[in-house]
């Protein structure tokens, strides 16, 4: 059996020289994680940027410039809701959202039974009063004969003065009376013609020619001119449009109202359509401002009446600057992302053989979504439309339209 020296001696370290030590292997590792590194950069600085187009408008060639571009909605100038003159149940609905109506058309017709009793108790009083005004011709026919013959007698004395002063007053009294009920069948008769009147009011009609865009009642719902506290009470059968009288409200800047002009000429590009641009004017400018928003309503006219052109709708309107034809614009029309300043010099990025080329401009004037640059462009040129801030001159680039291909 070894001896505890033995022991001892067996776990001593050897420090000398000679002796074999343990291989290090994380160098190595490092080495291989930095030429991975390496490669994915170098892999990576070779890939084109992706980036978006434009070709250069000539403003020799296009239309008026825009002076001014600005946000709106499209609205109708004849909206109603359509409702009754009385407070009735609703029997029959005849539209649906999206019909087309006339003026005159029946769009709902309400419960008459209580109109229809009221009609035939209004008879009932016009038979009653003319009934009371025949007795009345009667009796008075009557106190006429009875008065001219007392009239001769007390002439011969044979009747007193008194018997003749009775029968002149009830002549005169019967006279009165026949006059009376001479007004009472015409209140009835005019009683009548309400009742009449209230019938027909159960009808309800469109005001003018126009589409439903929205249906408020239902059969058996009570409807009412007058909105009920409860809000149990409808107020209308449905919404009618003259889809003749849509229109677009713009709201602009009031630092750029100046630029405004009545009769001005617009193009307009509907958000659901923004390939289609409709011409137009500019109907009025409202006289008052909104000083929340800082901006004042231009009311502006479509030349268009497609159906494609429905209320509310959102609206991008250009204010466009009259064309003088004896003084053609020179140079390119590009977007106003398209350019960058470095200090007072413009300059844009163009794309040469694959890549981004540092081309330095003159603008000559701009709107709020495009410039006129007179020198540093020319015809069939590719602008790059919005640049990077790490885009570099003779960086390899790819047009984002050719990649989705």
């Amino acid at each position: 059996m070894p001896s505890p020296d033995q022991l001892l001696n067996q776990l001593k370290i050897d420090r000398r020289a000679g002796a074999p030590k343990k291989k290090r292997r994380w160098p190595w590792i490092v080495g291989a994680l930095a030429a991975v590194l390496i490669a994915f950069f170098v892999f990576r600085g070779g890939k084109p940027v992706q980036v978006e187009t434009v070709n250069p408008r000539s403003a020799a060639e296009s239309g008026p410039a825009s002076v001014l571009d600005a946000s709106g909605y499209v609205t109708a100038r004849r909206i109603a809701t359509v409702s009754s003159k009385i407070t009735g149940k609703v029997k029959e609905v005849y539209i649906e959202e999206g019909q087309r109506v006339k003026e005159g058309e029946i769009l709902a017709r309400l419960d008459v039974q209580d109109a229809q009793a009221q009609y035939q108790l209004s008879q009932s009083q016009v038979a009653s009063s003319e009934s009371q005004l025949a007795e009345a011709r009667a009796q008075l026919s009557l106190a006429e004969s009875t008065y001219r013959r007392n009239k001769q007698l007390a002439g011969s004395q044979f009747v007193s003065r008194s018997a003749l002063d009775a029968a002149k007053a009830d002549r005169d009294a019967r006279a009165a009376r026949l006059v009376s009920l001479q007004q009472s069948v015409k209140v009835s008769k005019d009683q009548l013609g309400v009742s009449a009147l209230n019938i027909d009011n159960t009808v309800i009609r469109a005001p003018f020619d126009g589409v439903i865009v929205a249906k408020a009642a239902q059969p058996g719902e009570m409807i009412s001119p007058i909105s009920g506290g409860g809000g149990s009470i409808r107020t209308g059968i449905g919404t009618l449009v003259d889809m003749d009288s849509l229109e677009v409200q713009v709201d602009v800047n009031e630092a750029y109202i100046g630029r405004v002009t009545p009769k001005m000429p617009i193009e307009a590009v509907l958000n659901a359509y923004p390939e289609w641009k409709i011409p137009g004017e500019v109907i009025a400018i409202v006289p008052t401002a909104d000083r929340s928003k800082a901006t004042v309503k231009v009311r502006v006219a479509l030349n268009s009446k497609d159906t494609r052109i429905v209320p509310d709708m959102g609206v991008r309107v250009s204010f466009l600057e009259a064309k003088d034809a004896s003084k053609p614009l020179s140079g390119f029309w590009i977007p106003n992302g398209a350019i960058i300043k470095d200090g007072e010099q413009q300059f844009v990025f163009t794309v040469v053989d694959g890549k981004a080329k540092r081309t330095a401009i003159t603008a000559a004037d701009s709107n709020d979504s495009e410039t006129r640059v007179d020198k540093g462009l020319g015809k069939g040129d590719s602008v790059i439309a919005s640049p990077g801030k790490d885009l570099k001159d003779g960086a390899k680039v790819a047009n984002k339209a050719d990649a989705a291909k």
